[in-house]
């Protein structure tokens, strides 16, 4: 089935982050910091470690700085922080001790940005090959526990967004693989590695990035990579 690494994917994402879950209930609330501080540098290794495969400074400078004028106009954040509010009430309505918005949203950057959620996607489609999605679920799913084991259960919803994404990619693989090609896959990960490292300093209580309004970001660098010669 052609949507079978995509399915495998967004199932690893769940059951992780339910793991995780159950997982947090029963730690204390001082190794819960120590867990969420060395998590945000796992994430900050992840995102600069990411930000190196870009090669077009002036792209990612100009995806930041648009994305984020878009995302602020849409006023994403306040938007995801309000459904966000409203899942919460009906999925977790005890006392929290994390934002199920900032679960959601941090945990669908980390598992949608990234050459493996579109090169895994175009794979699926383009030849039925799954191997990389497969790879991605393993990874993800592991990721995920400890990643819900600090903000709870909005890291789980993160599965529906992976689904969405990666469905549309396999799906239309072979309508965009000739949008996305290295060069642009390779600025799309430098970018939203970017957002990545916001969100590990957020983590590490360093900043308080409004991450969710540079969403669009992440997609600039097909836009560009269109106009150019």
């Amino acid at each position: 089935m052609i949507l079978t690494g995509v399915l495998v994917n967004a199932g690893a994402i769940l059951l992780g982050g339910i793991a995780g879950t159950f997982l947090r209930r029963g730690l204390p609330e001082r190794l819960n910091k120590t867990m969420m501080q060395g998590l945000g540098l796992c994430v900050l290794y992840v995102g600069i470690n990411g930000t190196l495969v870009g090669e077009q400074v002036l792209v990612a400078v100009l995806s930041i700085a648009l994305g984020g004028l878009l995302g602020e106009w849409l006023d994403l954040d306040r938007r995801l922080n309000r459904l966000g509010s409203f899942l919460q009430g009906l999925l977790d309505p005890g006392p929290s001790r994390g934002s199920f918005a900032e679960g959601f949203i941090n945990a669908t950057l980390f598992t949608c940005v990234g050459a493996m959620a579109i090169v895994g996607s175009l794979q699926s489609g383009l030849s039925g090959n799954h191997e990389t999605l497969l790879a991605k679920a393993l990874i993800d799913g592991i990721v995920m526990v400890v990643m819900a084991s600090t903000l709870g259960i909005g890291v789980s919803l993160a599965a529906v967004s992976v689904f969405l994404y990666e469905s549309l990619l396999t799906l239309s693989a072979r309508a965009v693989a000739g949008y996305l090609t290295t060069p642009v896959i390779n600025e799309m990960n430098c970018v939203g590695s970017l957002l990545i490292v916001a969100i590990a300093l957020n983590m590490l209580q360093l900043t308080n990035i409004k991450v969710a309004n540079l969403i669009p970001a992440a997609i600039m660098p097909v836009f560009f990579f269109m106009l150019l010669p």
